[in-house]
């Protein structure tokens, strides 16, 4: 099979290590396979929703990408989307000169930049489909329904289903999840196809607009929104405003009082800017591998 090839170069601190490994403990990922050197996967591509095969391996200060299709620069920005590098981090290793808790962070994982869902639609489905469900049952739920309606791509010998693009799934049949969430799932898949879930229109807009706009659709609370604008999107500086989650792992490391109300959050993640969400990003993979989240 013919590839196509392009390479990335990063602004700033990356190791592309650090990136393989969070990306076997992420939950969302984990069951990728890997030889700890290259990463590979395939999806629907958010300009055509085309389904396209992707391997990443380490070059000289970014990345080399092999593609099994022809290879634009709409595929380029996406690929440097869900690796952060359409970003210059330059800035971001100052901020843990400031912030010594951060600053530990950053020692220990030096040059991980957040890891993004292959695209904010993708995001979103995750989003519903996770709700109130273990990160493992809900990975093979989306596996299961990739196999059934998504398209098959071969990358580097091995076959990857490609979980299915909004058409697809707005016109596909029984899911194999609640009927409430399967409907969430449709009205996803509409708001996807009039382009409110596209990466150039989520981050054009303020993030707490973004947010909004994003709460408003079927299925989508707080928490899925800022996942949707900050691990879909991969807006660098968004700050969810109530996140349970991240709170206790902030509450822990800034030894902040047990009722200390969101806005002692916010104000904490203001000596972020403009890398709040790379700094959220990594106070939660700091827990990934010792904890189901």
């Amino acid at each position: 099979m013919t590839t196509h090839g392009f390479t990335i170069t990063a602004e700033g601190p990356f190791d592309f290590g650090a990136s393989l490994r969070f990306v076997e403990d992420w939950p969302a990922t984990s069951a990728l396979p890997s030889d700890g050197r290259a990463l590979r996967f395939a999806y629907c591509a958010e300009h055509d929703w085309l389904p396209i095969g992707v391997t990443v391996t380490a070059a000289p200060g970014g990345v080399a990408v092999a593609t099994t299709r022809a290879a634009g620069p709409k595929i380029r920005d996406e690929v440097a989307r869900i690796l952060s590098l359409d970003v210059d981090g330059a800035g971001f290793a100052k901020l843990g000169e400031a912030d010594p808790v951060l600053g530990d962070l950053q020692g220990r994982s030096p040059g991980l930049r957040p890891v993004c869902f292959w695209s904010p639609w993708e995001a979103a489905c995750w989003a519903v489909i996770v709700q109130r469900s273990s990160m493992l049952i809900a990975s093979r739920l989306k596996q299961r329904i990739a196999e059934r309606y998504g398209a098959t791509v071969t990358v580097d010998g091995r076959a990857y289903p490609v979980f299915p693009p909004p058409v697809t799934l707005l016109e596909a049949g029984g899911l194999g999840l609640p009927a409430q969430k399967e409907e969430w799932l449709r009205g996803i898949a509409r708001a996807a196809l009039d382009g409110l879930l596209t990466t150039e229109h989520l981050r054009a807009l303020d993030p707490q607009e973004a947010l909004a706009e994003l709460r408003a659709l079927p299925g989508l609370g707080p928490f899925s929104a800022g996942l949707i604008l900050i691990r879909g999107a991969g807006a660098p500086d968004a700050f969810p405003g109530d996140e349970p989650r991240l709170f206790a792992i902030l509450r822990e490391a800034y030894g902040l009082p047990e009722d200390a109300p969101p806005a002692a959050y916010r104000k904490l993640a203001v000596a972020w800017r403009p890398y709040r969400s790379w700094a959220s990003f990594l106070f939660r993979a700091s827990t990934y591998g010792r904890t189901d989240h």
